[in-house]
């Protein structure tokens, strides 16, 4: 004849399988938010920020400048300042004056 879990076993099963569960769960979770993050980057990749318009990348002293097709905005990725003003003031106004009409 079968043998009952006890009460014990039962709750600790049911531990497990909540685990399990949960577990699964968060995996969908980060690969819907994986999947999300990538349609975005996909949807406003180069597009200028303030008229969504197409950005053009224009390398600079090594650094790489987006600027907007459109409304002429300049636009700098993390760290792309920094390295602007590690040139020196020269530098900013020459920079300046590639994107003068």
């Amino acid at each position: 004849m079968p043998v009952q879990p006890t009460e014990k076993e039962e709750e600790y099963f049911a531990q497990l399988e909540f685990e399990r569960l949960k577990k699964v769960e968060q995996e969908k979770q980060q690969k819907l938010a994986a999947s999300e993050k990538e349609r975005l980057k996909k949807l406003h990749y180069m597009q200028c920020p303030k008229c969504g318009m197409h950005l053009v990348e224009i390398e600079y002293r090594g650094i790489k400048i987006d600027r907007c097709s459109e409304c002429e905005g300049i636009w700098l990725d993390k760290g792309e300042l920094a390295g602007l003003t590690d040139m020196g003031e020269n530098v900013l106004g020459k920079l300046f004056s590639v994107f003068k009409k």
